[in-house]
């Protein structure tokens, strides 16, 4: 293959003109400040409009700023919503599905998802609802702290079910977001799919609630723009290198190391191969995690079938006896929930 030659007039020091033709090293060494970025002539704009109208039919009179940020945010107790800065622009978003695997927010449908989520948190903070004492009776404390990881009930019909992860769980804050978002979405027949749900009163609720503000203006209606982009003075390198160390346990290759150790790599045909003897006794480990260290089952079992994936993509086999690479493989899997349990994480310390 030949190699590319980009020919193009360089523009003065600061801000790039032109993302399409820049060789992927150079842009990952631009800083996120200098990128030539803005909600406006990008679809972001339309989404947002479309999320804008749909409170201008509940005559909801307030509309949050938008602004481009490093993620999704809505800064805590400030009316405006953070949009990730990579969906502004196409080489951008094929950049983040390169570097993460994944691109939150990259479809309409699930952008206005997220758009609706924040906005639900910035109406929250512009009109104060959370100081109602009816708000803090249905949804629970805004004061609750935050942790790192939450657990949640994925049967509970407690909550809607909105974002992903049961995400309405997490806090009383993204209980109201999440359920503010299923009330406004036009799209949304509420009433007849929450029917029986404890979810249902909530949601009654936030109509109650947003009858009161019908037409009326914010008690806050202008806020700081935390993380904004254009003041992300980090390279887009750095920018990733931070947030792949961060995430390291959510791609493919996080367990490659620990299994190599435990399992070797295939040299003849007539080797036990690993995810083989995992899928074998998957319910006894499951079964004996769950017992020493009371996590949900569940959660075991992800854990399990990305380890089996992972075995058969690398093709690893038993180097011993099946009941050793049990043993092995069941001190690995609860040594991993103990960490999660007690840091959030589950990377080991070598």
């Amino acid at each position: 293959m030949t190699e590319k030659h980009y020919m193009r007039v360089l523009p003065m020091p600061g801000k790039l003109t032109d993302l399409e033709n820049i060789p992927e090293e150079e842009l990952l060494s631009t800083r996120i400040c200098d990128l030539p970025l803005k909600v406006e002539g990008s679809w972001l704009e339309e989404c947002i409009k479309d999320v804008y109208r749909e409170l201008d039919q509940r005559e909801i009179i307030f509309k949050p700023a938008c602004y481009l940020a490093d993620e999704w945010l809505t800064p805590d107790g400030e009316p405006v919503v953070g949009i990730p800065f990579y969906l502004a622009h196409p080489v951008l978003m094929k950049i983040e599905k390169k570097m993460m695997l994944d691109v939150e927010g990259e479809t309409k449908e699930w952008c206005l998802m997220l758009i609706r989520h924040e906005i639900g948190h910035a109406i929250n903070y512009a009109y104060r609802l959370y100081k109602k004492k009816k708000w803090q009776r249905i949804f629970g404390s805004f004061k609750k702290e935050y942790k790192d990881t939450y657990r949640f009930r994925p049967y509970s019909r407690n909550f809607v079910r909105h974002l992903e992860d049961y995400y309405a769980q997490y806090h009383p804050d993204e209980d109201f977001a999440e359920t503010f978002s299923v009330w406004l979405n036009p799209e949304s027949d509420w009433e007849s799919q929450y029917r029986g749900w404890n979810a249902l009163n909530k949601l009654r609720y936030v109509e109650e609630l947003m009858k009161e503000i019908r037409n009326r203006p914010p008690a806050v209606s202008k806020g700081k723009k935390y993380w904004e982009a254009s003041r992300m003075k980090q390279t887009l390198k750095n920018y990733y290198k931070r947030r792949k160390d961060f995430h390291a346990e959510d791609f493919p290759d996080f367990h490659d190391a620990n299994l190599k150790e435990i399992f070797i790599e295939k040299i003849s045909r007539e080797q036990l191969p690993a995810y083989k003897v995992i899928k074998k006794y998957r319910a006894d480990i499951i079964t004996s995690v769950f017992n020493w260290t009371g996590e949900r089952k569940y959660v075991i079992d992800d854990l399990l079938k990305k380890l089996i994936r992972r075995c058969r993509e690398l093709r690893l086999v038993v180097s011993r006896t099946e009941s050793h690479a049990v043993l092995k493989i069941s001190v690995y899997v609860t040594t991993l929930i103990m960490n999660y349990l007690h840091t959030g994480r589950m990377r080991l310390k070598k």
